[in-house]
């Protein structure tokens, strides 16, 4: 589940992983999807972690992001 967060106003996400290869794999597909939606979000990792965040215009989610959302953690549930 997506956090969402105020001041500034954010959705964020913290995908664990067991192998720091399937991460890489993880990472790839957020850069093909970060180039297909026009949306960068703020991206740190670690050892066994990949943590995001799509900083928002406004209180309300636009389509666009939440969208950008889905699609993370539809990748997430495919390693």
């Amino acid at each position: 589940m997506w956090n969402h967060k105020e001041s500034p106003s954010r959705i964020e996400k913290r995908f664990e992983f067991e192998e720091y290869q399937k991460i890489s794999i993880f990472l790839k597909k957020i850069d093909e999807l970060c180039k297909e939606k026009k949306i960068y979000p703020n991206i740190s990792f670690g050892k066994n972690f990949v943590s995001v965040s799509i900083f928002l215009d406004s209180e309300k989610i636009p389509s666009n992001e939440k969208e950008f959302s889905i699609r993370l953690d539809d990748y997430f549930l495919e390693k």
